[in-house]
């Protein structure tokens, strides 16, 4: 996996919006996915091949349409190697500092 494409994949909000809609409804297609987007069929082509190109979405054909389905493996791998480590200290330095902070307010 290369988490340089996942990261750059998610640094867009539009590309986290497409993912959001293909998380509430998979497997889309683009005429699908654009609706109710301010936004030009192109553009979200260009935004779906860089989801595709981190391994965020696949597609299948159905005939003439192409349906796009949410990949979520990068995201739990992603998930495992830079946030899961971190969040028990983080919450337990998160914890203590609250503590802190409503016995100084006392």
């Amino acid at each position: 996996m290369n988490d340089d494409l996942v990261f750059k994949a998610l640094a867009d909000p539009t590309r986290r919006l497409l993912l959001d809609r293909l998380y509430e409804k998979n497997g889309q297609t683009l005429g699908q996915l654009c609706e109710n987007l301010d936004m030009a069929r192109q553009s979200a082509t260009q935004h779906l091949e860089i989801l595709e190109d981190a391994n965020l979405v696949s597609t299948v054909k159905r005939g003439r349409e192409k349906l796009h389905f949410i990949n979520p493996v990068p995201l739990f791998e992603v998930y495992e190697r830079w946030v899961r480590k971190f969040e028990h200290r983080g919450l337990s330095l998160l914890h203590d500092l609250k503590k802190e902070l409503e016995k100084d307010a006392k």
